[in-house]
């Protein structure tokens, strides 16, 4: 998000508090989340420079230090706003891309109208990441910054539904779309169909409604990354007899965070690595088990290793292996999408489509929430580009 860093650490230095978490604020509106929930110790602390001869200092930490110390103090920062420009931008979807790039246009004087599919504002960061994690209250606090600076919010609106891109471009001058990813990648267990085999999203959905899955049993987690280690401590606090992640690299190879790991170990979850799941075992329409083989990594590439086949007792599995976003309603609306099944856009955020834009999970898989806001700072700069020829 290019915050300026070393400034930031300066004024922290200088027990200027006030000072750098200004730094932080004017770059970045979500700067508490991202202290909270971002892989710091890869994006920023990874890039380090002082951490190539000693310890990279920890950015993370100091961040989230900034913005308690700022909530304790009550010292408030407010986004401005430049006059109106007298053009209108939609966003669709309303998650920390769609969010990010309705701050900056709204903060430079462009009307925006946000649509959201779900009841509440927040996207992923409402119903994805779980309240263990991320604080509902935070993402309260951005949802109302946006509106403050002059935004629409229009929830229970869905593109393909209720809503077209066609229909859109009739009234807006440009569209952003950060729909995010939201179809599970999931693989068949079993011929049949059963209740107790969960897609992550819709897994974790449930938890941060308050919604929580009874009669879960012995929950087998299939994945490894921090979707995986969401899923794995929700099923504890629903009340799991117990929670397993099976995964089929190792630790080392793992896409988690190894603090992610580590809370959910501590919440009770047992880690399983080199571990494939083949298909599952039922009685009477009930998954009773599952069938694994050890793996082993040869190359990068988890290979399975002849006759070590196993058993693992299981009544609920939830597939966390990663999220794709819905191809048929991205072509049905004329967006071209990459081999991977990705949108597909140049450096400016834009999509084959004239004035269409898009960012976050919906163009790149594996994104963070930083790499999403990073996409909707882009693609708004993008669109200001186009506005301002």
């Amino acid at each position: 998000m290019q915050t300026d860093i070393p400034e930031f650490i300066e004024k922290i230095k200088l027990g200027e508090y006030q000072q750098a978490y200004k730094i932080l604020l004017d770059n970045n509106a979500f700067s508490h989340m991202c202290s909270l929930i971002c892989p710091q110790e890869d994006q920023c602390e990874g890039s380090c420079i002082r951490g190539i001869k000693q310890e990279p200092t920890k950015i993370g930490e100091l961040e989230r230090f900034i913005n308690e110390w700022a909530i304790e103090n009550k010292i408030e920062y407010k986004l401005t706003k430049a006059e109106k420009k007298g053009k209108k931008v939609a966003v669709i979807g309303s998650g920390p891309a769609g969010m990010e790039c309705s701050i900056e246009l709204l903060k430079n004087g462009y009307d925006v109208t946000i649509f959201e599919k779900d009841k509440v504002a927040g996207g992923i960061l409402w119903y994805g990441i779980p309240d263990f994690r991320l604080p509902k209250g935070l993402v309260e606090n951005i949802v109302k910054k946006v509106e403050n600076l002059g935004a629409i919010i229009k929830t229970n609106v869905e593109l393909g539904k209720d809503i077209t891109l066609a229909t859109l471009k009739k009234e807006y001058d440009a569209i952003f779309l950060a729909l995010g990813a939201t179809t599970s990648m999931l693989y068949s267990l079993t011929d049949e169909k059963i209740e107790t085999i969960y897609q992550s999203d819709v897994f974790l959905k449930a938890y941060n409604e308050k919604k929580f899955l009874e009669n879960l049993g012995k929950v087998v987690v299939i994945g490894g990354g921090n979707v995986a280690m969401d899923a794995a401590r929700a099923s504890v606090k629903m009340g799991a007899e117990s929670v397993k992640i099976l995964y089929r690299r190792d630790e080392e190879h793992m896409p988690a965070r190894k603090i992610e790991l580590q809370e959910a170990m501590e919440d009770g979850a047992e880690f399983m690595p080199l571990t494939r799941v083949i298909s599952a075992n039922l009685e009477k329409g009930k998954i009773v088990s599952v069938n694994c083989i050890k793996t082993e990594i040869v190359e990068g590439k988890a290979i399975d290793i002849p006759n070590t086949d196993f058993v693992v007792e299981a009544n609920s599995v939830v597939f966390a292996i990663g999220l794709k976003p819905e191809k048929a309603l991205l072509e049905k609306e004329g967006i071209r999408l990459n081999d991977w099944g990705m949108v597909e856009i140049d450096e400016n955020g834009k999509t084959n489509l004239e004035s269409v834009y898009a960012g976050g999970d919906v163009t790149e898989s594996k994104s963070t929430v930083c790499r999403a806001l990073a996409a909707g700072k882009r693609a708004a700069k993008g669109i200001m580009k186009k506005f301002e020829k």
